[in-house]
């Protein structure tokens, strides 16, 4: 048929592959420094607070620009906006590798946030204007999915190995010949496409945006760390009217930044409501897989990490298999399967005990992570088409944030009840005489607990590792029977509100 979209050619196929790379580095970053933190303390010595801004201000930044880079790359280019970034991403990185104190660490991972706010919807909103074809442009969405979901494995692999023979700040000198590749590669394989009518360009929406995500996102990670308290009622209540004040003005405004008419789509609205979720079970179970395998199970760093390649490569799987899948089942029923698969994963994981070792924890995030890789990828389908292509940039922005305020929300919820869990587990097992100077510390974390009957005589140290075990589990598999439940309403939500989109059939947001 003449009217048939234009399938993908070998540049642009070749020119998706310059786009997986940075992506993958993006997500790689939010995982590396994790391993790195012990020897990057012991050299520059950073206060408690310096050390937490350091891990978070990342991820902070990263997802609180991400509303306006989008708009931004619309206006100016996504494949200009996508340089930018490689250059600030690849300099921030060689700033972070040889910080010689907190200060710079902590200006170099602000720029990395800057930079990785710049390349995640630039790449996402490229592929919407290379691959118009709707069954290529799902399967280069897989292909971009794995690898978003391979970087957050790749991260604790590749910082281990290079933990056991560099310095520390090696973990970032990885990025930059990356960035050098792209710099290069991206004029020549991917053209450049940007809004031709963008509008008057909004500052204080711009301004609204950043301020009510940084709140909102502060809120969750202080909430979670230290518990409700007013710094935590002020922050959110703060991001949340700013929220509210950025919304009216998008919904009033003849320029709007996004387009907040889409959510009006049940379409739109499900596919940004299941990414929140896939990654919100992800990364809160993720933080409990890397600390099982290190502190239960007793694996190093690097041991732990090839571990947990496994459920990256499910999560790649099911990223692939799913544009294929959808020629002959609904996407509706591939997205609700996906949260039914993080249910069963989850409920796997439910049954795990101090003594289960590696199979249980395996085979239930390997579960989880296959049904994470095939909602993701139709999930950024749905956002991508129900925007203009000119606007895809935007769209794309909003559902990355989606998904960033998922892994904001995952650990904070997840890890809180783990943690509270943790804590009464242990003060109820330990002697009521125990030494302060030992119940403190080995009260606040499965870490501390460990870390503490290092230094006790047999057979005390054995039994403050059986206690620690076994409260860190009870935590775990609380959580996951709570999240099994809710990911298994979800999955039926998600279904009934997808239940229109119809098997290998392009649903405009009108039909859906």
């Amino acid at each position: 048929m003449t009217g048939d979209p234009p399938k993908a050619t070998r540049k642009d196929w070749l020119g998706l592959s310059i786009l997986v790379i940075p992506i993958l580095l993006v997500s790689m970053d939010m995982s590396v420094l994790y391993l790195a933190l012990p020897f990057m303390t012991a050299d520059l010595e950073p206060s408690s607070n310096q050390t937490l801004w350091i891990l978070d201000l990342y991820g902070f930044l990263l997802a609180g620009l991400l509303i306006t880079m989008g708009s931004v790359g619309d206006r100016i280019g996504r494949r200009r906006l996508l340089m930018i970034g490689a250059v600030v991403f690849g300099a921030a990185s060689l700033l972070a590798a040889f910080s010689t104190s907190s200060e710079m660490l902590l200006l170099a991972r602000a720029l990395l946030g800057i930079g990785g706010a710049t390349i995640a919807p630039s790449t996402l909103s490229l592929i919407r204007n290379m691959f118009h074809d709707p069954g290529q442009r799902k399967e280069a969405i897989g292909l971009w999915t794995a690898g978003f979901a391979g970087g957050g494995a790749l991260g604790p692999v590749i910082g281990g190995a290079l933990l056991e023979h560099f310095w520390w700040g090696s973990v970032f000198l990885i990025n930059i010949p990356i960035m050098v590749v792209l710099l290069i590669s991206a004029p020549l394989l991917v053209s450049e496409f940007k809004d031709p009518d963008p509008g008057r360009f909004d500052p204080l929406s711009v301004v609204l945006s950043i301020a009510s995500m940084l709140g909102i996102v502060y809120a969750i990670k202080h909430g979670a760390q230290d518990g409700v308290d007013a710094t935590t009622t002020a922050t959110a209540t703060a991001g949340l009217v700013l929220g509210l004040l950025f919304l009216r003005r998008q919904r009033r405004g003849r320029d709007p930044l996004i387009d907040i008419t889409l959510f009006a789509e049940r379409a739109f609205s499900a596919a940004v409501l299941a990414q929140f979720l896939v990654i919100f079970a992800l990364t809160g179970f993720s933080l409990f897989a890397s600390q099982y395998l290190q502190l239960i199970v007793g694996l190093g760093p690097l041991e732990a990490g090839l571990w947990l390649l496994i459920p990256a490569i499910a999560a790649g799987t099911g990223a692939v298999l799913a544009p294929s899948l959808s020629k002959i089942v609904s996407t509706g029923a591939i997205i609700a399967g996906g949260l039914a698969l993080i249910a069963v994963g989850a409920t796997a994981m439910a049954f795990i005990q101090p003594d289960s070792g590696l199979p249980l924890l395996v085979v239930g995030m390997s579960l989880l992570a296959l049904g994470v890789g095939a909602s993701s990828t139709l999930n950024s389908d749905i956002v991508l088409t129900a925007a203009a292509p000119e606007k895809a940039g935007a769209a794309s922005a909003l559902s990355e944030t989606g998904a960033e305020l998922g892994g904001a929300v995952g650990i904070a919820i997840l890890g809180t009840i783990g943690s509270t869990v943790y804590r009464h587990r242990l003060e109820d097992a330990l002697p009521p005489n125990t030494p302060p100077d030992i119940a403190g510390p080995a009260s606040e974390t499965v870490g501390g607990g460990m870390t503490v009957a290092d230094y006790l005589p047999p057979p005390l140290d054995s039994a403050l590792r059986e206690i620690a075990a076994a409260a860190f589990v009870d935590g775990l598999t609380l959580a996951a029977t709570w999240s099994a439940l809710g990911m298994g309403a979800a999955a039926i939500v998600v279904y009934l509100l997808l239940r229109t989109r119809q098997t290998g059939v392009e649903v405009g947001p009108s039909q859906a």
